[in-house]
């Protein structure tokens, strides 16, 4: 088969939506059409039963009970949810929330807007492959810590974290536990009960289901959380989250649920090999690339690597045939290298040349393999006008030198 292009690797920013899914949604826009509130009539009741459903397959992936699961609009009100929902409401008990320094913005920011509001906020640090250790948790715990959130997977590195062991040490200590799922749900196996996991952020459009949809799983005993809700109006999803449900999302978030169920292993040996044989397929023909995250403890379809001497856009303007992430953000005045790449020590030039595979279900041998020669191309092409790249392999101290500027 021809390979078509552009090719997507991109995953770790959104999915394309499975063909199963998009086919389980579409009757829900049309004439399976009703308000799941609407309880006197069989289109309510009819959508209703679609949405229950969704509960079920979205909660069996967690081990979660389907009346936990509160709908929302992404994992960005899921965290956002969470976090304020916990300050709100536990407030009288304390006001100190843990959390970590390559959390997503959705997390981050929100405890930005914590602290404006009084809260007091640790950001705990990483070591050099992205990971939190479980003391380090510990130790910053005080009497007035309600929460600490640690996300489960990162979007940038794939580094996956011990989540248990901090679900465990929060739990013997009496502190709710909120994990940002977002990037592992449906990719790696999840207990909410063995992790003692007590609020968990998830969203659709990560597992090939469609934009617009998530949830947050609150536990309803053994710790029963409480949240205050940040949407008033029709007490809907238990009263957390009110407004009229989206209904076809939903739907299409359960079947993709369900596919992840069925096929998670099969699925992460497929996308292990592809990504090792990407990585092999460049860091066998170039010098000079580092791996970002744990080499082991990691998302199958993550791949983040630092070309040195190359700078990330212009790679990435190189590759324009394949969709791919910089390891740095855009801001209105600079561009600015990655705060996840920072926090674990790599230095602001590598950071800058950083770029994320994000491999996925529907990426094939060949896809991979033409990325992987057009990036050692790329890279090659860029490092041949590269005065640095030359005094680099001469052999010259680049930090000893002293540059003079006229």
């Amino acid at each position: 088969m021809a390979l078509k292009l552009p090719i997507y690797m991109d995953n770790h920013a959104t999915t394309p939506v499975d063909p199963r899914v998009l086919e389980g949604m579409l009757p829900y826009f049309t004439h399976r059409f009703g308000n799941a509130a609407s309880r006197n009539h069989v289109f309510g009741w009819d959508a209703e039963e679609g949405v229950d459903r969704a509960r079920e397959q979205i909660a069996a992936l967690i081990n979660g009970d389907p009346k936990e699961m509160v709908f929302t609009s992404g994992a960005t009100e899921s965290d956002n949810l969470a976090l304020k929902g916990v300050a709100e409401m536990y407030r009288d008990k304390g006001d100190h929330i843990i959390t970590s320094v390559i959390e997503h913005k959705a997390v981050l920011d929100t405890c930005k807007r914590l602290e404006k509001w009084g809260c007091r906020v640790t950001y705990l640090p990483v070591d050099d492959m992205g990971l939190v250790h479980p003391d380090q948790v510990a130790e910053a715990i005080t009497d007035r810590t309600i929460l600490v959130s640690v996300m489960y997977a990162n979007n940038e590195i794939g580094t996956i974290q011990p989540i248990a062991e901090i679900g465990a040490l929060c739990h013997q200590q009496g502190v709710l536990f909120h994990t940002d799922a977002t990037q592992g749900f449906g990719k790696i196996p999840i207990d909410v009960h063995a992790m003692n996991i007590d609020l968990l952020s998830c969203s659709a459009h990560k597992i090939y289901g469609p934009k617009g949809v998530g949830a947050l799983w609150v536990r309803k005993r053994g710790p029963r959380v409480r949240l205050a809700p940040q949407m008033d109006g029709g007490g809907h999803e238990r009263g957390m989250r009110s407004g009229t449900l989206n209904v076809p999302g939903i739907v299409g978030f359960g079947k993709a649920a369900e596919l992840c169920g069925a096929e998670m292993e099969e699925e992460a040996r497929w996308l292990t090999y592809l990504r090792d044989r990407l990585r092999q397929g460049i860091m066998g023909q170039l010098d000079e690339v580092f791996l970002n995250g744990h080499p082991k403890k990691r998302l199958s379809g993550n791949l983040n690597l630092s070309f040195a001497y190359v700078e990330g856009e212009s790679l990435l303007m190189g590759l324009k045939d394949v969709a791919l992430s910089s390891g740095s953000a855009c801001t209105s005045a600079s561009l600015e290298p990655s705060y996840v790449l920072k926090a674990l020590g790599v230095g602001e030039d590598l950071a800058h040349s950083s770029i994320r595979y994000g491999l996925g279900r529907f990426n094939t041998e060949e896809e991979v393999d033409y990325a992987s020669k057009r990036t050692v191309e790329t890279v090659n092409r860029l490092r041949e006008m590269s005065p640095l790249y030359e005094l680099a392999k001469e052999g010259v101290d680049l930090k000893s030198v002293a540059w003079v500027v006229d």
